[in-house]
């Protein structure tokens, strides 16, 4: 059974895709770190670092389980002919990791995508030419925001997810935050992207954020001032972290996010 974590009557689970190094130094991603913010972030999650000194990245989903029906927050980096393959480790886990979970692609009902880039939407639609969704009984939540950025985003997606969502009536556009069918809701937490968004579940005090790529590093979670290279307006990102990071008062925060080592974090 993959890692999970229970709240109330959502399950989270964990889903691993796959790992491997980032694409450029970490220096390069975060041009602003001190050796003292870096140190204290390997302190947090040393496993981020591979034995090349490398940041080594983890690839993976979360399914949220209740009896209302099962959620999946983003699609990883898919099949070896998916648009993460340029430089994702794929073939990603995913099937396996849903099986491993107990849960099969037709039971899952909603499928919320963070953001359209190419490591968080692998498994959304497979195919090649004859592309047809993974998930055939999901609505596909996108933030209207982001689709109307896809120009900017990657738009190879628009004809490689997007346009087949549209052929199969799954794709449902959001606009800012919105409750969804099992209960969670989605926030709007833009500036990794303009149409970003991070998925919740909460039960009483307690509350877990699914936070695609809000943190993808734990420097952001010691420091979430610091710019990321890679944001399309980092001042937003910034304002984003910090309103999720805030917490529940006098609960407890849980950090379900797509690359940290651990993938659950308590704050």
């Amino acid at each position: 059974m993959p890692p999970s974590l229970q709240v109330g009557p959502y399950t989270v689970i964990a889903l691993a895709d796959g790992a491997g190094p980032y694409f450029s130094p970490r220096a390069e991603a975060f041009p602003d770190a001190t050796g003292e913010q870096w140190a204290a972030a390997d302190r947090l999650d040393p496993g981020a670092l591979d034995n090349d000194g490398r940041w080594q990245l983890q690839f993976r989903a979360f399914a949220i389980r209740s009896d209302r029906g099962v959620t999946l927050v983003d699609a990883g980096i898919g099949p070896a002919d998916s648009p993460a393959a340029s430089w994702a480790p794929v073939p990603g886990e995913l099937p396996a990791s849903l099986a491993a979970a107990g849960i099969e692609p037709s039971d899952v009902d909603t499928v919320v995508l963070t953001h359209l880039h190419t490591d968080h939407v692998g498994w959304a639609v497979v195919g090649g030419e004859h592309a047809q969704p993974f998930f055939p009984n999901a609505t596909y939540v996108v933030q209207q925001a982001e689709l109307d950025a896809i120009d900017d985003v990657n738009p190879q997606l628009r004809s490689t997810v997007i346009d087949p969502l549209r052929t199969t009536d799954q794709l449902r556009l959001l606009d800012g935050d919105t409750p969804l069918r099992g209960g969670e809701r989605v926030i709007a937490t833009p500036g990794h992207t303009p149409g970003h968004q991070s998925a919740l579940v909460a039960s009483g005090r307690d509350l877990v954020a699914v936070t695609g790529d809000l943190l993808v590093h734990a420097i952001q979670l010691l420091h979430p001032e610091l710019a990321y290279a890679h944001e399309m307006d980092p001042e937003q990102a910034r304002a984003s972290r910090r309103q999720v990071l805030h917490g529940p008062a006098g609960g407890t925060l849980h950090l379900a996010t797509p690359h940290l080592t651990d993938p659950f974090v308590a704050r």
